[in-house]
């Protein structure tokens, strides 16, 4: 599933193809795809050049020159690409926007779940999504400020998008370990010294996961994610991604907090009823 480090590469690209090319088609393949009904969105792209991109959290906006935006949600499966004669359109291209130049950039989505929206601004479609901050900007004291008081675990809140745009599950699992913070802790057990952890975690992971494009095999030993059950690239043909990467002798945990699979370093992130 596409997360926040994702959607940034993908942004990346799209501002590297897309911008100031005049938009002459709009070529829609699959119209499940379409937030927003397909002639009002060909009305509203075919002749705009795009502007600049954004991103907030896991959705990634093209800024077009009348002021409004293009929503791009990537679901379970989307991507983007680019290519420039029929036959050589990626498989799953849903919608092709054809630029002046004689690129086409393509919506790629073999599952379908993923959106595209037209919006008045993304500043109205953050408000109408209600969606927080995004990760890489938000601040220990935006945290503080929202989840202090909060009776709830502190992992559930992280996902919550309308605190923090952005964090997805595995992404949540890993700034808690590099924070040093147990999943369940209640959020009002958190001291200022534990939100500023939580803020450079945050900033450590999502840096880190963008630097390396989201391969995750490429990702520092010291990081969690490779006791997830994906590739044991941190130490080749041995078992010891199965173990905490600050203390190799100690095996990760698994459990489901909120519903969700989680993963911890039973030391480094002490269990609530052994600190409260």
């Amino acid at each position: 599933m596409p997360e926040l480090p994702e959607v940034e590469t993908y942004r990346r690209f799209l501002d590297e193809v897309i911008l100031h090319q005049p938009i002459t088609a709009f070529e829609v393949r699959d119209a499940h795809v379409l937030g927003t009904d397909e002639d009002t969105l060909r009305q509203r792209l075919v002749g705009q050049h795009v502007t600049g991109t954004r991103r907030i959290g896991k959705n990634c906006f093209l800024e077009l020159s009348d002021g409004s935006a293009l929503a791009l949600h990537f679901g379970m499966t989307g991507d983007v690409n680019a290519y420039r004669y029929d036959h050589d359109a990626p498989r799953f291209t849903r919608v092709a926007l054809h630029l002046a130049d004689g690129m086409r950039v393509a919506f790629i989505d073999p599952r379908k779940f993923g959106r595209i929206r037209h919006a008045e601004s993304v500043d109205h479609y953050q408000k109408a999504k209600k969606l927080g901050p995004d990760a890489l900007e938000v601040t220990a004291a935006h945290l503080q400020q929202k989840l202090g008081a909060k009776k709830m675990m502190i992992k559930p809140l992280l996902l919550d998008q309308s605190i923090t745009a952005g964090l997805g599950n595995w992404i949540v699992d890993e700034v808690l370990f590099q924070a040093k913070i147990h999943p369940e802790r209640r959020a009002n057990s958190l001291t200022g010294k534990d939100f500023t952890a939580l803020q450079a975690a945050i900033q450590l992971v999502l840096s880190t996961a963008i630097g390396h494009e989201a391969t995750y095999r490429h990702f520092p030993a010291s990081f969690l994610i490779h006791a997830r059950e994906w590739d044991d690239s941190a130490t080749p043909g041995t078992e010891q991604h199965r173990f905490c990467p600050r203390h190799p002798k100690v095996e990760i945990e698994k459990s489901y907090v909120g519903g969700r699979a989680t993963y911890i370093c039973p030391r480094c992130q002490p269990a609530p009823s052994a600190i409260e």
